[in-house]
């Protein structure tokens, strides 16, 4: 059977001064108060004050999704501007300081602090998670295994965080370097079974080190509240297209393993070492450059590997409805992701006689900017 592969997609956004340009440390508790009450369970306060989280409903297929997520960031970005700041949807801020924020008072953020130290008060970045509907459990670990080899893909296709706290990472993605530092992160290992699953969070449990599964902070994980699988791997796109193109993206390639799967073929399960090698290329150049083509045991440039992937996927991605949205990925490699764009504004600023703070500041009016471009003008 092809699973649903209904979807669901959350996302996480920073807060902006539009003066200093700088993070909000404590927004007006009117803000949250206001977003719950026009999205209600929707949205979501973060670890840190400055984020806010949304979350689609359960979207039948990307059209739905599309509806969701315009309506979500829409709604954000208004009440946003109603109370004096701007919304931002970049996996990092280009100069904030992660020491000059304040997290969330409730008591489970209260735990998260006590039990990861500095590692979580770090945590001054954003991602994109999305969940694909798959009913049956032991066919959501089989199509882990398989799906983990396209995740560093989809990271390269969705990066956002070139800056970090004033600083160029020379890297596409800084966001998963400060994310790895918390425990039990990274591409998951490979299991036999949901049984063989359930026993090594057993067992973790039992030894005390986390309280269940929802503590397992891995790029891709079967969700603990919902039937589905949830993809982590990705920074928050600054386009809404880039973020629909991802999710498109995902669906189809679990259609694609689930289909070989009814005639008893399999995509080829490689060592861990071998995808966490695409991950840091993924982190490094992004779209770029190149990314080791696993079959062929070459590097190979990452715009043919696409096209290769736009090919394999366009019968799964046209049974889904989702055929534009997948296309999308060559206008990414044209334009560039977020990163490549907020690096070639720094530059043009500089170029034009700005220094480093200006420049900066340059940045993020343009993610600001770019974050509401493909949605319709607010009524």
């Amino acid at each position: 059977m092809i699973p649903a592969l209904t979807l669901g997609v959350e996302e996480e956004y920073l807060l902006v001064d539009p003066i200093t340009r700088d993070l909000v440390p404590e927004p007006s508790p009117d803000f949250m108060a206001e977003c719950k009450d026009k999205l209600g369970e929707r949205v979501t306060p973060e670890f840190l004050k400055c984020q806010v989280e949304i979350g689609t409903p359960v979207c039948a297929d990307i059209s739905e999704a599309r509806h969701h997520l315009t309506a979500l960031r829409s709604a954000i970005i208004n009440t946003a501007e109603k109370h004096g700041m701007k919304m931002m949807a970049a996996s990092t801020h280009p100069f904030a300081k992660w020491d000059r924020q304040k997290h969330t008072a409730a008591e489970r953020y209260d735990l998260l602090d006590r039990d990861m130290g500095g590692a979580i008060r770090r945590m001054l970045i954003c991602g994109m998670h999305v969940h694909a509907g798959i009913e049956d459990e032991n066919l959501r670990i089989d199509l882990m295994n398989q799906a983990r080899y396209f995740l560093p893909h989809l990271l390269a296709l969705s990066t956002s965080s070139p800056y970090w706290s004033g600083h160029d990472m020379a890297m596409k993605c800084s966001r998963l370097g400060i994310f790895d530092s918390m425990p039990r992160t990274g591409i998951p290992d490979r299991y036999e079974s949901w049984s063989d699953y359930q026993r090594m969070i057993s067992r973790l449990v039992e030894a005390g080190v986390m309280e269940d599964a929802t503590k397992l902070w891995w790029d891709m994980r079967p969700s603990v509240r919902f039937p589905t699988v949830e993809m982590r791997i990705t920074d928050v796109c600054t386009r809404l297209e880039d973020a629909l193109c991802i999710a498109a993206f995902y669906q189809s390639i679990l259609r694609m393993l689930a289909r070989i799967r009814q005639r008893n073929m399999r995509w080829r399960i490689y060592p861990r070492i071998m995808l966490e090698e695409n991950r840091w290329r993924a982190q490094r150049y992004g779209c770029t450059k190149s990314m080791i083509d696993l079959g062929r045991g070459e590097c190979v440039p990452f715009g043919g590997l696409t096209e290769e992937l736009i090919e394999i996927m366009t019968e799964d991605a046209t049974a889904l409805g989702c055929l534009k949205e997948i296309q999308h990925a060559r206008t990414i490699l044209k334009r560039g992701t977020s990163a490549c764009r907020q690096t070639e504004t720094f530059a043009s600023a500089v170029a034009g006689g700005a220094d480093e703070a200006e420049a900066f500041k340059a940045v993020v009016d343009m993610l600001v900017e770019e974050t509401a471009a493909d949605l319709p003008p607010a009524p």
